[in-house]
């Protein structure tokens, strides 16, 4: 019987996703959702450790007026942005989307993220069906389901969405997109 590596045992590395990902020689993607944030680095593998080029996170947009959920789809969308732009001018030009030992959900946060970094420029290759579409990264998603709950249940959406309540959801599109703006520097 043979025992499995410390790590992979742990569930922390997938040692041949890993090694592919290694063998590419290019530097990797890699999201991580907790249960407050989002985490989004650009690493490049070493033997001493991994290192970490550049890195976002969903605290950062706080510190540029978000104030919405930091962990939905327009915020990890906002986290790709971001991170895209800083690779860019770290001289990242390309990346790979490396999952570690969790699968990929499409049109999910992780997707979101990706969408942001390729939009920043930096070429990763993805499908584009398994993308979200426009009007999620915009949260307008997000404010149907809000308007259609508090027709038929406001209770229920009060209770729901008690930290949105007292701010205008409604302006959640119109401010992904002002933060994009903002962050990829068009015009602003």
């Amino acid at each position: 019987m043979r025992i499995a590596w410390r790590r992979r045992r742990e569930g922390k590395t997938n040692y041949r996703r890993r090694k592919k990902a290694i063998l590419s020689r290019k530097p990797l993607l890699y999201v991580f959702v907790s249960n407050k944030n989002i985490n989004a680095q650009i690493i490049k593998p070493e033997i001493g450790g991994d290192k970490v080029l550049v890195h976002a996170n969903t605290r950062q947009l706080l510190k540029m007026g978000w104030k919405f959920s930091r962990k939905n789809l327009p915020a990890a969308y906002l986290v790709g942005l971001l991170l895209g732009k800083r690779a860019k001018e770290a001289g990242i030009s390309e990346a790979i989307l490396y999952t570690g030992v969790k699968g990929f959900t499409s049109r999910s946060r992780v997707a979101a993220v990706v969408k942001g970094v390729i939009e920043a420029g930096v070429h990763v290759p993805f499908d584009e069906e398994v993308l979200p579409d426009e009007d999620r990264l915009k949260g307008k998603h997000i404010v149907n389901y809000f308007n259609d709950l508090k027709k038929k249940d406001p209770e229920l959406a009060k209770r729901r969405f008690s930290a949105l309540w007292d701010k205008n959801i409604e302006e959640l599109p119109s401010l992904v997109e002002k933060f994009k703006v903002k962050i990829l520097g068009e015009g602003g």
